[in-house]
């Protein structure tokens, strides 16, 4: 009832309404139709009659398309664009469009789409973005259109696909994804062979190839070798970890993260302290432990220093760098991330006495933590917590910087206060 009253409105208003004076309108084929193709438009023209249902806006000068430019019909089926200077179509741009059915904008400059606009075209048949500059898709970008029949995004500068992209549209029976730069490494394996098994069409084939890596290029996708690819593993490990050890003056605590994944995973740290988050992406210091030219603009001397081989070192830990220590891994087939909480406390004052007799309850049960190598490896996958225990005649200030280079035990790395104990403790 909602769609015959908005329709009924539509013819009413449409046959008060001129049309705009660059286009010619008028029915054919029982479509309504809007002709302002070749007229050296430089923006949509206000003025449509509300029932046109087929718009065609080719060969003109569109820079791009703002946000509820085709407001005045919400009763269009057929969008024609092509051949514009498009190069960005904003949200909300097409979000009026609710009965559409075909959409061209092939054939022009668009880097910057908001791809929501097609999140409201559930009844899209034909989508034509061919011959532009796209570099990117969305994984969820085709999500709502379960109608789609055939998509056209050859002649684009699409690298790489996210896995999943096209698993939307079961309706899909043809698709133009040929003379696109992709890089053949493990994040397009998918699509090979997901090409290999749909049901959809897909022409041109030879030229669905890798622009990079260089020994690959000009290799069409279908003809791929398969690649050694792994999605990251991490395991977060971290010194002293001596179990009641007495420790001398100098503490430097260290975090090492063991990261596996192919292609070889991007590290970041993560850390929570009281007085804020702190985001590192490793490294932001050489193997002396000097700034890199990067981190130089925050300090010269970092106060968590992450190298390359995924160690961390804070030289200057105290109660400002309680927290929670998270290492990041990334590549293209996915993210894994490990945490420690690290706590300073002083026996003998309440809850962090709890926190002692839990521990040697869990160690007395076989449980908790045990050594190997010198490293943590925690028993469990629950979370896991450091408690650095201060003695009553020692103080923070007694805590001095020291210098550490991984792969080396300098002097005082695993060092602080004159009668420092350090617990491990694992929370089940």
């Amino acid at each position: 009832m909602q769609e015959l009253c908005l329709l009924c409105w539509a013819v009413l208003l449409g046959l008060g309404q001129a049309c705009p004076g660059p286009c010619s309108c008028g029915e054919k084929y029982g479509f309504q139709i809007a002709d302002c193709a070749y007229r050296d438009l430089e923006a949509v023209p206000p003025g449509f009659p509300a029932n046109v249902t087929t718009l065609s806006l080719s060969a003109n000068w569109l820079p791009s398309l703002p946000e509820g430019a085709f407001r005045e019909v919400p009763l269009l089926q057929s969008l024609w664009l092509a051949h514009n200077k498009i190069r960005t179509v904003a949200a909300g741009a097409l979000a009026s469009l609710g009965h559409l059915k075909s959409l061209d904008l092939s054939h022009n400059l668009l880097s910057d789409f908001a791809w929501s606009n097609l999140h409201s075209l559930s009844g899209l048949q034909l989508l034509k973005m061919d011959s532009n500059e796209l570099t990117f898709i969305p994984r969820d970008a085709f999500r709502s259109l379960h109608a789609l029949r055939s998509l056209q995004l050859n002649h684009n500068r699409l690298y790489t696909l996210a896995e999943g992209t096209f698993a939307p549209l079961t309706a899909l029976s043809h698709l133009q994804i040929n003379n696109n730069p992709f890089e053949c490494t493990c994040g397009i394996m998918w699509f090979k062979t997901w090409a290999l098994t749909t049901a959809a069409s897909i022409p041109e084939q030879d030229n669905v190839t890798c622009s990079s890596p260089p020994v690959l290029k000009g290799t069409p996708l279908s003809r791929l070798l398969p690649l050694p690819c792994s999605a990251p593993l991490v395991q977060l490990t971290y010194q002293p970890s001596q179990d009641g050890a007495e420790l001398r003056p100098g503490f430097v605590l260290a975090l090492h993260c063991d990261v596996e994944g192919q292609p070889p995973p991007q590290l970041h740290w993560h850390i929570q302290t009281p007085d804020g988050t702190v985001k590192i992406t490793s490294p932001n210091v050489d193997a002396d432990g000097h700034a890199l030219p990067a981190a130089l603009a925050a300090s010269s001397q970092p106060r968590f220093r992450a190298f390359a081989n995924g160690s961390l070192l804070i030289p200057n830990f105290g109660k400002l760098e309680e927290g929670t220590y998270s290492c990041l891994a990334t590549n293209e087939l996915g993210s894994a991330e490990s945490s420690v909480n690290v706590a300073l406390a002083t026996p003998g004052e309440g809850g962090e006495d709890v926190l002692g007799r839990r521990f040697h309850g869990k160690a007395a049960e076989g449980k908790g933590c045990y050594t190997v190598d010198n490293e943590v490896q925690p028993s469990g996958p629950e979370d896991n917590v450091v408690i650095i225990y201060l003695s009553r005649a020692g103080g923070l200030d007694a805590a001095v910087a020291g210098e550490g280079v991984p792969g080396q035990q300098p002097p005082g790395v695993l060092l602080l206060g004159q009668s420092l104990l350090l617990l491990l403790f694992t929370s089940f």
